[in-house]
């Protein structure tokens, strides 16, 4: 009997291990291609959480984030607050796009030979296209190419938005954003791998939330990436010289918002 009882219990553990091996398996299986140079959702929550808390800029709105990858698959979607609906519904999708956008728009130094391409790399903040793509700016249009796949935004089911296994994840979005809330992801030595996106408060806010979520993930080495804003220490920052919709004199610039912060008070990026 006793031998019996033994037998059964170790087929049971068998049995157990067997099917949490498989559901591991899966899980890896499943993992969305080059998605392992950017944070994983737990990082990514944290981050985010963190940084809402530490900023109180424009209306103090909870945030949606989103990273994609290099390739411009959607890796990981988190929200702050208590539950999906403690934000404005519509930023799960535009913090993808800007995620999108700074991942398109930006390069590192591999981009560079023959003469040609950026030495130093090229970040670009969602922020920085802002007055290009006014009425008779240099990229005026841009917002309007590679549109958002809708069937991979709103894809159900809804329960799963903004977690670990929210139903973006492993696809494509596409879009173009032209305000503040993106901002490129790099690694040690200026690799770029990816971007982050932020929406749900004013423009202003979603950059300075985005710059803080970045260096809470650890991937804002750009000490020697070139940017656009002016500023070494902070390459893609926010630029505050436009103050309306027109044109600014460096054709970089951003509007200002309700309650919005000095931009100097972000972080200085990462050697």
């Amino acid at each position: 009997m006793f031998e019996r009882r033994l037998l059964s219990q170790l087929v049971t553990l068998v049995v157990v291990l067997t099917c949490m091996t498989g559901v591991a398996n899966a899980q890896q299986a499943a993992a969305p291609s080059g998605c392992g140079a950017v944070p994983n959702h737990m990082t990514l929550k944290t981050a985010l959480d963190k940084a809402v808390a530490d900023d109180q800029s424009g209306l103090n709105n909870h945030m949606w984030a989103t990273v994609v990858a290099r390739d411009g698959t959607v890796c990981t979607v988190a929200f702050s607050g208590k539950d999906r609906g403690a934000q404005w519904l519509g930023s799960r999708v535009i913090s993808a796009q800007k995620a999108n956008t700074a991942n398109l728009f930006s390069l590192d130094s591999s981009s560079h030979s023959n003469g040609s391409g950026q030495a130093k790399g090229l970040a670009l903040s969602t922020a920085n296209l802002y007055s290009a793509v006014q009425p008779g700016g240099s990229l005026f249009g841009l917002q309007f190419s590679n549109p958002v796949d809708a069937s991979v935004g709103y894809k159900g089911p809804s329960s799963a938005y903004g977690t670990a296994k929210d139903p973006m994840v492993g696809g494509k979005i596409g879009g173009v954003n032209v305000f503040g809330g993106g901002l490129p992801l790099y690694a040690t030595g200026g690799k770029l791998v990816g971007a982050v996106g932020l929406s749900g408060d004013t423009s202003c806010a979603d950059h300075m939330i985005a710059w803080l979520v970045r260096k809470n993930v650890g991937l804002d080495h750009m000490v020697n990436v070139g940017g656009v804003s002016g500023d070494n220490q902070r390459p893609d920052n926010i630029v505050y010289d436009s103050g309306t919709n027109s044109m600014n004199a460096g054709g970089f610039g951003h509007p200002k918002c309700i309650n919005t912060s000095d931009p100097t008070t972000v972080p200085t990026v990462s050697q």
